[in-house]
């Protein structure tokens, strides 16, 4: 079998130079074919860097972009790439900061010889961040759940078959959310645990405001279900205060319509002509190995 791990980066040149090693020790003894797609998100700094312990991956590649695109438009122009320019039978989109563990690639790799073509995502059982950033996420994923009815409790960490992948890449919505693109061309997914850990190199890159941001987006791949949903709520929302109307009363619905013309603003990002444009994106390509 022969697995792609597709690795979006933005000048953390020490972090990658680590992962590429730790990935080289965890697949040894795998009998499998395992490469390494790195997309460079246009750096400010020079990425390439001297990988001395390459010998059990197959080939490493870094594509440097033109110019930035952000973290999910890197993965889906790399899936995009990899289903027309590899040969491959799963793809395995990871973190370039450690966060995603090396580790648990051996997982994704043994569950999947027995997944009947099915794609594998890695569930968050456990989270490396602060008490602060944890009860965001929780936040992140019931917002996620009211107003969606979809339980998402999975990042870019998977492994994608190559049917996944196909349907991706026609799919808008991976221009502008990966696990929520994901979500909805997969009915199906299979879960193994995974555990969040710790960077590399320096602090986190996930503030606050982009968890929000990142939680929207996923939330604007289901939109109409939010419009119904958002509709709903108003009208009985107001029928319950009716009595009691106030300034104080109004909020949640400000809130409610401030959530939705930020979704709404989000789902101008899925642009598919983007998308199918993507790879005149690509200044050059370093083959490392």
């Amino acid at each position: 079998m022969k697995y792609v791990i597709l690795i979006p980066i933005y000048n953390d040149r020490e972090s990658l130079k680590l992962l590429i090693e730790n990935i080289n020790n965890e697949v040894k003894d795998l009998n499998h074919e395992v490469s390494i797609l790195v997309i460079n998100d246009a750096s400010s700094q020079q990425i390439v860097d001297n990988y001395p312990n390459i010998d059990n991956i197959q080939s490493i590649e870094i594509l440097n972009m033109k110019e930035n695109m952000g973290h999910t438009r890197c993965i889906a122009l790399g899936l995009k790439y990899i289903f027309e320019k590899k040969e491959f039978d799963y793809v395995i989109p990871m973190d370039g900061d450690g966060e995603d563990r090396p580790e648990e690639i051996k997982n994704f790799i043994e569950f999947s010889q027995n997944s009947d073509g099915k794609s594998i995502v890695g569930e968050r059982v456990k989270r490396s961040e602060s008490l602060f950033f944890k009860i965001c996420y929780q936040f992140h994923k019931f917002l996620t759940l009211s107003f969606t009815g979809q339980s998402i409790k999975f990042g870019n960490f998977t492994c994608l078959s190559k049917f996944t992948v196909e349907k991706m890449i026609n799919e808008k919505a991976t221009w502008n959310s990966f696990s929520g693109s994901l979500k909805k061309t997969e009915k199906v997914l299979l879960t193994i645990p995974s555990i969040r850990g710790p960077r590399y190199h320096g602090p986190s890159q996930m503030s606050f405001f982009k968890l929000l941001k990142h939680s929207l987006a996923i939330i604007s791949v289901f939109r109409k279900k939010v419009l119904i949903r958002s509709a709903l709520f108003i009208i009985f929302y107001i029928l319950l205060i009716k009595s009691y109307a106030s300034v104080i009363t109004s909020l949640p619905l400000v809130l409610l319509l401030i959530m939705i013309y930020s979704i709404s603003s989000l789902a101008l990002r899925e642009n598919i002509e983007e998308f199918n444009n993507s790879l005149m994106n690509i200044h050059d390509i370093d083959k490392i190995k």
